[in-house]
C-alpha cells in the first residue's frame, strides 16, 4: 500500500470524527510516513511500520471521548425546515424518553460493571477481616485454657487469611478482564458510530 491508499484507507475510517480531528491525524500520519521515508525506508516499507488501518483507527478512536463521536453524529448537516422543527417537537413525547431510556441503560451497565469489581474487593476484605478476628479471639481465649476453641480459631482466622491472598489475586485478574471488556465494548459502540456516519 503506498501512501496515498494509507491516507485515504485512514480517512475513510475515521469519517465519523469532526472533520477537525481527521484532519490532523491524517496530517499526522502523514509526516510519519514521510519521516520515515527521509530515514532511508521506500513509501510501502514506511507505511507498512505503522501497521494495518484499522488498528490505527481502534487507537485513535480510543483516544476520542464518546460524547464528541456523539456530538459529530447528532449534529445537523444542513439548517433544519419547518416541517422538521414541529415534527420533532410533536414527537418529543416519544423519542426524549426512549433516548433517556437508551442513555440510563447504558449507564446502568456500567454501573454493573463497577458493582461488580466492589462485590468482590468486598468480599475479599471479609475474608481477611474474618481471618484477623480469629487470631485475635485465639489470642484472647490463651488465658482462658481453652486449648479446642483456640487451635480452632488460629486456624480458622489462617484459613482466612490464606484464602483472602488467595482471592485477592483471582479478584485482580477478573477485574482486569471486567476492565478491558468495558474498554472493548465502548470501542465497539465508538467504531458504530464511526461505520454508519461512513455509510
Amino acid at each position: 500500500m503506498n501512501k496515498q491508499e494509507f491516507l485515504a484507507a485512514l480517512q475513510a475510517g475515521l469519517n465519523g470524527l469532526p472533520r477537525g480531528d481527521i484532519q490532523h491525524w491524517v496530517e499526522f500520519y502523514r509526516e510519519m510516513v514521510e519521516d520515515r521515508m527521509e530515514d532511508g525506508m521506500s513509501e510501502e516499507e514506511a507505511v507498512a511500520a505503522l501497521g494495518p488501518v484499522r488498528d490505527l483507527v481502534a487507537q485513535i478512536l480510543s483516544e476520542t471521548p464518546l460524547p464528541r463521536l456523539v456530538h459529530e453524529k447528532v449534529k445537523p448537516k444542513r439548517p433544519m425546515k419547518a416541517w422538521e422543527i414541529i415534527l420533532l417537537v410533536l414527537g418529543s413525547p416519544v423519542w426524549v424518553p426512549l433516548a433517556c431510556a437508551a442513555v440510563l441503560v447504558l449507564l446502568a451497565g456500567y454501573a454493573v460493571l463497577w458493582a461488580c469489581i466492589i462485590t468482590l474487593y468486598a468480599v475479599d476484605l471479609t475474608a481477611a477481616l474474618g481471618g484477623l478476628a480469629g487470631l485475635v479471639g485465639s489470642l484472647l481465649l490463651a488465658s482462658s485454657g481453652e486449648l479446642a476453641a483456640r487451635v480452632f480459631l488460629l486456624g480458622a482466622g489462617l484459613a482466612c487469611l490464606g484464602l483472602a491472598v488467595l482471592l485477592f489475586f483471582v479478584f485482580n485478574q477478573i477485574s482486569v478482564w471486567i476492565l478491558r471488556l468495558s474498554k472493548k465494548a465502548l470501542l465497539a459502540l465508538k467504531f458504530r458510530f464511526v461505520q454508519k456516519e461512513a455509510v
